[in-house]
């Protein structure tokens, strides 16, 4: 396997299996005895057979040592870190390495599907490998010290994709290490403008991304899609500094590189800048009245994200969303109308039609000719299904699993989508290669004979799906 690859690799496979474990109720002169004789720097504290916690000896010169506490009157129980932070066995390295970076440790206790304890990993384990890799720049981003270094870490990440894609990186995992980096840049760029510049910022808001940056979908051409909620009894100077920190933001955002939203979905702007109840009250607003901008911002905020703030904001918003959906479906037969709408580029005989004119003529925009369908189509399923976080790939299994979609008709719709989301990424490398921003436009000629064959095949695929969306939400009736 590539240095590259075992970033993707499950965490089972790279952990350490000899996990030094002990009770809750042990003495803390036991556990430091534990560690010396074992010749390790953290134990695992068990109850009830599931791991809860862990005592590092960090803990132990901090809390037991200088606080002058007697370590034969005290037990694990006291002093270990809880509740502890734990991965999945089948989750990749590179999302342990991720939110070892956003909770800031040092290690992970990997767990199975029923929480039993299976293994532990380490930073360190990942520092050994070439530094050419994603975990390498999410450490050079988690030490930047200025927007700037942020806008030259972003170029680094566009050559870091070029890179992985020359490597086979499948593209779920390419499209998720997109994502994890964009994740963290902002949430990095975040904290330095706080730091600088609004030490006393009010922490009862949060910060949303929407839409593909929201379902941790977007690719290198994507711009800013993001929101504001905050507590509705924020006092007006508390109010006038948050407006200040969202301005400060989108335009630090839009200079270290990711562009502004042409449609101003950005939270710098006050309609996306609003206390929960009205925030409540403009959903309530959008789903009553279909329009087609009330489509367009109500698809786009549905999927909802906090990377910075009060998850609890997210949370009561997402329940407001669930419940109003629940009484009204022709919000959702708009959507599913609107994705129904964006036909994919094949002619009569199932040929491909590119653009004949202008400057992509003979290019295909791979967004409008499935993906949108796609992501569309399936939000406006999993809504009506109760189904509302996670990504696209994660809500047709949801359906799958709720009976509503055939096992072969999942996957061949993640088939396609993935392909199409691989050829999307494709176009905009090419881009890129042309010294122009990321396009999503990708010239046919650039495909050999089975790659064209192969996206044949995904936009019928799209337009089966269409089809069956039409079936699902009588779109028959529906006049557009």
């Amino acid at each position: 396997m590539s240095v590259e690859n075992i970033f993707f690799t499950p965490v089972s496979q790279l952990c350490h299996r000899d996990v030094v474990t002990c009770e809750q109720e042990a003495p803390l002169v036991e556990i430091a005895a534990t560690m010396r004789a074992h010749n390790i720097s953290s134990v695992v504290i068990h109850a009830d057979g599931k791991p809860v916690g862990m005592v590092t000896d960090r803990d132990l010169r901090n809390k037991v040592v200088a606080e002058g506490l007697n370590p034969r009157e005290h037990q694990a129980r006291d002093i270990m870190n809880s509740p502890l932070v734990t991965i999945r066995e089948d989750d990749y390295l590179f999302e342990a390495l991720y939110l070892m970076g956003r909770r800031r440790i040092h290690r992970l206790c990997v767990v199975d599907a029923e929480g039993t304890l299976r293994g532990i990993l380490t930073d360190s384990d990942a520092l050994r490998l070439q530094s050419r890799s994603p975990q390498q720049l999410m450490k050079e981003i988690e030490e930047a010290e200025s927007p700037e270094d942020l806008k030259t870490l972003r170029d680094k990440m566009e050559r870091l994709v070029v890179h992985l894609t020359g490597t086979g990186v499948a593209t779920t995992d390419l499209v998720q290490t997109v994502a994890l980096l964009n994740d963290r840049l902002l949430i990095r760029l975040i904290e330095l403008i706080r730091a600088a510049r609004y030490p006393d910022l009010t922490d009862r808001f949060a910060f949303l991304v929407l839409g593909s940056e929201g379902r941790r979908e977007q690719t290198l051409a994507t711009d800013q899609d993001n929101a504001i909620v905050h507590a509705d009894d924020l006092s007006a100077d508390e109010l006038d500094q948050l407006r200040a920190f969202s301005v400060d933001l989108i335009d630090s955002l839009i200079g270290i590189g990711v562009p502004a939203c042409t449609g101003g979905i950005m939270a710098k702007n006050e309609d996306w800048r609003r206390g929960l109840g009205a925030w409540k009250k403009v959903l309530d607003k959008w789903l009553q009245t279909p329009t087609p901008a009330n489509i367009l911002s109500g698809s786009m905020f549905f999927d909802l994200r906090t990377l910075h703030g009060d998850e609890r904001f997210e949370q009561e918003l997402k329940t407001h969303i669930i419940n109003r959906l629940r009484g009204n479906s022709l919000f959702l037969v708009h959507s599913a109308a609107n994705a129904v709408g964006f036909k994919p580029p094949l002619g009569l005989f199932g040929q491909l039609k590119p653009e004949r004119s202008g400057p992509n003529r003979g290019c295909i925009e791979i967004k409008k000719a499935g993906i949108f369908a796609i992501t569309e189509g399936i939000k406006a399923m999993a809504l009506q299904a109760g189904i509302q976080d996670g990504r696209t790939r994660d809500r047709l299994l949801g359906l799958q699993k709720a009976g509503i979609l055939e096992p072969g008709q999942t996957a061949n719709l993640i088939a396609a989508f993935d392909f199409l989301v691989r050829l999307r990424l494709r176009a905009q490398l090419l881009s890129l290669d042309q010294g122009v921003s990321p396009s999503n436009y990708l010239p046919l000629d650039r495909l050999n004979r089975i790659e064209e064959g192969r996206l044949r095949l995904a936009l019928e695929e799209v337009k089966n799906f269409q089809g069956f969306l039409r079936g699902r939400f009588h779109l028959h009736q529906v006049s557009r």
